[in-house]
């Protein structure tokens, strides 16, 4: 029995040592790919208390007092200070990152590996894709290039160089686990098809390059799934499709704009795919459409399945907004649907998913007068809260005038001083005459409930 085990030990000695001598030596690619990647410093200003000074005229005194004695014995605002990498793609300066990095950042300052250091500014940052365009003032930079979408393939190699921690230019490897993962923001929005890895990526890491064995750049290194804060062996990247229509609209507008359908879906189990006569499980189920939107437009109706879109499988329903998302805004494309048993092709015109003058905050020079950035509120939400208009807080820039009277995202105003806020139209009028240094009475909801202050523009 010995001579047996022995035998059998030897032979797979022989079997696995060639296999081992083909994995990959990462060294040149990591001393040609450096120089490039960045490490990220960003300070956010310290708070005042939010909307004490203007509720003071209207305490009664007991709570005045009370609330000037509570003020005295607070600490001071401190400044938060935060880290992330980043990766240089162009030679004049422009800086790719995470959104949730620079995200109401005051100060930015960008370190390279030669320890040169630059403070950056944001041309644009796109909370959706969770992606920011930098630019510092230099030039003759090293930079990255990104690979061709769509060549990258579960089981491929790939590598990772960024500052987990704070420390600076660490590289770490492994291989993609997954491709198309779907994971909904807090706000339930799922516009990007994430590369999952087992690289080991932590905090410090977000921004910075996930790349190939040719050094090219595949992805941005964005989340991680942890129960402990650190790596687990799940983190997800933007993928260089994601990557490179978000940074020209970036460069040429500060925002991004993206396809929008108007419906609500589901994935298809195995039994709705045997009552919807689908012959296997396929597809986004839609279960409701939004009246007057792009699909009610073109004819899509609740019961219909959407299998194939501008040409592209839709396997579940995580696969429908990352394709719509992607889609100029107006562009007329194929939808191909199951409708009671039978497949029919319907023409749709995409619509543009940040309309009517929604847009990303600008935290270089401020949002609006009060600080804010805003958007239309859903059809949907509006019906579930009983509204008859609104506009919803998308973010709030800090020390701004919304901040101090602690105005956060996702709020609904409805009212500013004695004017109702319907819709982005009436509230960019009101904001344009709204006087300096008066207290003004708004109305907001909250997690449905319905919430008076004051705000104040200094």
């Amino acid at each position: 029995m010995l001579k047996k085990f022995i035998l059998v030990t030897s032979f797979f000695f022989f079997v696995i040592s060639p296999v081992q001598a083909q994995l990959p030596n990462f060294a040149d690619l990591v001393e040609d790919v450096s120089p490039a990647v960045v490490k990220i410093n960003t300070v956010i200003k310290g708070r005042k208390p939010q909307g004490q000074q203007n509720l003071k005229g209207q305490l009664p005194e007991i709570f005045r007092e009370l609330l000037e004695q509570r003020n005295r014995q607070q600490q001071p605002p401190r400044d938060a200070r935060s880290m992330g990498s980043g990766f240089v793609i162009s030679e004049d300066g422009y800086i790719l990152t995470n959104h949730h990095v620079v995200d109401q950042a005051t100060e930015i300052q960008v370190l390279f590996a030669d320890r040169r250091e630059y403070t950056a500014t944001i041309v644009g940052s796109d909370r959706r894709s969770d992606l920011a365009l930098l630019k510092i003032d230099a030039t003759d930079l090293p930079t990255l290039s990104f690979a061709e979408a769509d060549e990258l393939r579960a089981g491929d190699w790939v590598l990772a160089i960024g500052s987990p921690f704070g420390l600076d230019y660490s590289v770490t490897a492994g291989i993609v686990s997954a491709i198309g993962r779907s994971i909904p923001t807090e706000k339930g929005e799922n516009y990007v098809p994430f590369i999952q890895t087992d690289v080991a990526i932590n905090p410090g890491n977000s921004g910075g390059p996930l790349f190939n064995l040719d050094g090219e750049v595949v992805g941005i290194n964005s989340q991680i799934y942890s129960r402990s804060g650190g790596s687990i062996g799940l983190s997800f990247s933007i993928p260089t499709s994601v990557a490179l229509t978000v940074v020209d609209q970036l460069k040429k507008n500060g925002t991004v704009q993206r396809g929008w359908l108007g419906v609500v879906m589901q994935d298809v189990d195995k039994a709705l795919a045997e009552s919807l006569e689908l012959g296997k499980p396929q597809g986004a189920l839609i279960n409701a459409v939004e009246p007057d939107g792009p699909a009610d437009d073109a004819g899509i109706v609740p019961g219909d399945v959407i299998v194939r879109f501008n040409g592209q499988p839709i396997i579940d329903s995580g696969d429908l907004p990352h394709v719509v998302g992607a889609i100029a805004p107006s562009k007329k494309v194929k939808v191909e649907v199951y409708r009671e048993g039978k497949r029919k092709t319907i023409n749709v015109k995409v619509g543009a998913l940040d309309k009517d003058g929604a847009k990303v905050a600008d935290r270089s020079n401020g949002a609006d007068r009060l600080g804010l950035a805003v958007e239309k509120l859903a059809d949907q939400e509006r019906q579930q809260l009983r509204l008859r208009g609104g506009i919803v807080v998308v973010e709030v820039s800090p020390e701004s005038a919304a901040a101090n009277a602690g105005l956060r995202g996702g709020d609904i105003i409805v009212q500013l001083g004695y004017s109702r806020i319907d819709d982005l139209d009436e509230y960019q009028q009101v904001i344009a005459e709204l006087p300096k240094d008066t207290p003004i009475a708004i109305r907001f909801y909250r997690q449905g409930r319905a919430i008076f202050r004051t705000i104040q523009i200094e």
